[in-house]
């Protein structure tokens, strides 16, 4: 036995070491929450079997973490026979501080009596239950957070037992959308974890939204008054804003389309702000193709009379299409954007003309798709991404490291050496192939990071990388020098997702945080910070004018902000789990969102409204994509099934009866728009691609 194993198991003697007691108490609590990879390295690591853990008991694991996490700090090395020194009555007197703050900011006095709430929010479910029909809808709105509120209160008198069982009495009244998060509010257990606790201060602070009919309306107030309910009423002023509307009252499916995120509904003033969600004037094409005019030579030379004159180019009438201006659309100069280099122009010239042999997409004619199955990696694949030019794909592994593969015979070249750049002639027209080694490799892998990567992104002119991980960074990584060039740090928390924007320079980022931030690829500091999301900020995307970013979090709404201004311009309710993906139509208009709730919601901008729901996937959906003429829509997920939807025949039907903005449609046949469904074998969708051409690209990983 080697010394350091003596020194764990305490020499000769029976009784573990202390050291060895806490190791063992460390990997009973790692069996328990059935973290099995972790557990059998840290065996492997301190050469001890889990035989061992026969020994040790619950109260053995409940004594170590308290000396480990109490507020005496005593010492962890010390024996289980030893007496800690009593913790100093300061911590104490602190918790008693912060159980009086609960008490004084939810109930307001020591006179509180819990069965006069109770009986007030039964009156209140008995108003509900025997309203008329047409009503009655709206009305079971109010009761999720008038139940929230009772429960905040009695758990604020310390009264947890009643409290809980106040909460499973109830609970069965509500919609399964909010399961989620009454358990949640079961974890809490003393009046002063309410006033740190996530969920709680956002209906302090944000008003929990309803969206009700006038009449609705009149007849809640009606009750209150008659009833003379003071305690319903109490809760309504301090925690309920009612965004009030003419006309009938919604149905079921109406107020569940919008209903499910941790603050209500959207108010009509969180949507008024208006959008540029116009495209972008495109460049100039042809003044870049046509070459320069030659100087006029006099026609009537008498020393060349006979001389033809010469041919005007033709121009090309790809390029010479001039874009119209769009009304929509944000000034050219409203946020700076990069000047294109010559080099950006040749490549934007080169996606033009491929995209001139585009196959035009209906449900008539589908794409062809391609699916890349990642094999062996027992790393595990957290993301994957390609290319905008469909020739690299690059995937994200849980140990931090990303790997980059060429989709095309090319090879992933690097730079000369320094000595080989000086010797070429820099005015030559292929200097940019000239720099590039001879050799080059099939793929290559970046290192870097500290904890997994969850996503990386190309720049649009595919000789920058951008990735972010657990570890709160986001590394700018060459695809020249296939290092390395600029580490970002600014959030403090683990980093969910990165994109760059469509015309370079500009980058978002969304984060555990609470915020998304975006930044210049020339500043380690972040331009704007995106604050207003509950919980975290699990994806984000640039709208193509670069002038908006939207963002998904799992307080279940998306936003959108305007990057000019950082402030929010839309706010879209309606998904009852975490948002997972994001995707901008081609022209601007039209958001669609993917969710753990296995919906993807199509949001109109102009005006913040939902447009439809389409429902197909039994998982989470985690991935989606547009097809480059906006026709389709490309959606996957978990549940190995790739959909294909007729967005044409979608924003059709949207237009064509355009609903308000207080109601939406009654019946939503999702097989009216559902054109196919592809499922892979046993493999989950990471990512969906669109070429240039409209051939569909997945990638998946294999789950044996």
């Amino acid at each position: 036995m080697s010394v350091e194993l003596s020194n764990i198991n305490g020499g000769n003697g029976s009784q573990p070491s202390p050291d060895k007691r806490e190791l063992l108490c460390l990997l009973k609590l790692l069996k328990k929450y059935q973290l099995k990879s972790t557990e059998e390295l840290l065996c492997q690591e301190a050469n001890v079997s889990t035989s061992e853990l026969v020994g040790i008991s619950e109260t053995d694991v409940q004594q170590v973490l308290g000396g480990v996490l109490g507020p005496s700090g005593g010492d962890t090395g010390s024996k289980p026979s030893e007496a800690r020194p009593k913790s100093p009555p300061k911590p104490t007197a602190v918790t008693e501080a912060n159980a009086a703050e609960a008490l004084a900011k939810f109930i307001g006095d020591d006179n509180f009596d819990a069965q006069q709430y109770e009986q007030a929010y039964e009156e209140f479910r008995s108003f509900v239950e025997d309203s008329l029909d047409i009503y009655k809808h709206e009305l079971s709105m109010a009761l999720y957070p008038i139940l929230v509120q009772i429960y905040f209160k009695i758990l604020a008198s310390a009264q947890k037992e009643k409290a809980r069982d106040f909460i499973e009495k109830y609970k069965s009244d509500l919609d399964g959308y909010y399961i989620e998060g009454l358990f949640n509010l079961l974890m809490l257990s003393k009046p002063e974890e309410l006033l740190e606790n996530d969920l709680v201060v956002a209906m302090e602070v944000d008003k929990f939204v309803i969206r009700m009919s006038r009449d609705s309306h009149s007849l809640f107030k009606r009750h209150i008054q008659d009833r003379r309910q003071e305690v319903v009423a109490d809760i309504v002023a301090k925690y309920l804003h009612f965004d009030t509307y003419e006309g009938m009252a919604r149905s079921k499916i109406q107020c569940v389309a919008t209903a499910g995120s941790h603050i209500g509904e959207a108010k009509r003033q969180d949507n008024k702000m208006r959008v540029y969600y116009g495209l972008l004037k495109e460049v100039d094409f042809q003044t870049l193709t046509t070459p320069a005019p030659a100087p006029e030579e006099e026609d009537d030379d008498p020393d060349a009379p006979d001389r033809p004159k010469k041919k005007k180019p033709k121009k090309d009438p790809l390029l010479s299409k001039k874009s119209k201006s769009d009304p929509n659309a944000p000034a050219i100069d409203r946020i700076p954007l990069p000047e294109l280099k010559d080099s950006d122009k040749l490549l934007k010239l080169k996606a033009l003309r491929e995209a001139g042999k585009r196959l035009p997409l209906s449900k008539d004619q589908l794409p062809s798709a391609v699916f890349y199955t990642i094999l062996n990696s027992q790393q595990g694949v957290t993301c994957a991404e390609i290319s905008d030019d469909s020739t690299m794909l690059a995937c994200g592994f849980a140990d931090s490291s990303i790997r980059i593969w060429s989709l095309t015979p090319t090879k992933l070249r690097a730079l000369k050496e320094a000595e080989a750049l000086r010797d070429l002639d820099k005015e030559s027209a292929d200097i940019n192939v000239r720099m590039l080694s001879n050799n080059g490799e099939v793929t290559r892998s970046f290192f870097g990071h500290t904890g997994p990567v969850y996503r990386c992104a190309f720049a649009p002119e595919m000789n920058l990388m951008l990735s972010c991980s657990e570890d709160s960074t986001i590394r700018l990584w060459s695809l020249l020098t296939w290092s390395c060039v600029v580490t970002y740090r600014g959030h403090v928390y683990p980093v969910w997702d990165v994109r760059f924007a469509p015309h370079g320079y500009y980058f978002v980022s969304g984060s555990y945080d609470k915020t998304a931030r975006l930044w210049a690829t020339d500043s380690n500091q972040a331009l704007r910070v995106f604050v207003g999301h509950l919980s975290d900020v699990d994806c984000v995307q640039f709208h193509p004018n670069s002038n908006y970013v939207a963002t998904g979090s799992s307080d279940r709404t998306v936003r959108l902000w305007d990057n000019m201004s950082g402030q929010s311009v839309r706010l879209m309710t309606g998904h009852k789990g975490t948002v997972s993906c994001l995707a901008f139509s081609a022209c601007g208009r039209y958001l669609a969102s993917g969710a753990v709730d296995h919906q993807i919601i199509v949001w109109d901008l102009s005006s913040g409204s939902l447009v439809t729901t389409l429902l197909r996937h039994m998982s989470t959906v985690s991935t989606i994509t547009f097809s480059r003429d906006g026709t389709l829509l490309a959606a996957a997920g978990l549940d190995n099934n790739l959909t294909l939807w007729d967005f044409h025949k979608v924003t059709d039907d949207y237009i064509n009866n355009h609903i308000t903005v207080s109601h939406h449609q009654d019946e939503n046949d999702e097989d009216v728009y559902l054109l196919r469904t592809f499922p892979s074998k046993n493999s989950p969708f990471v990512s969906l691609h669109f070429t240039r051409r409209n051939l569909l690209m997945c990638v998946g990983l294999f789950k044996s």
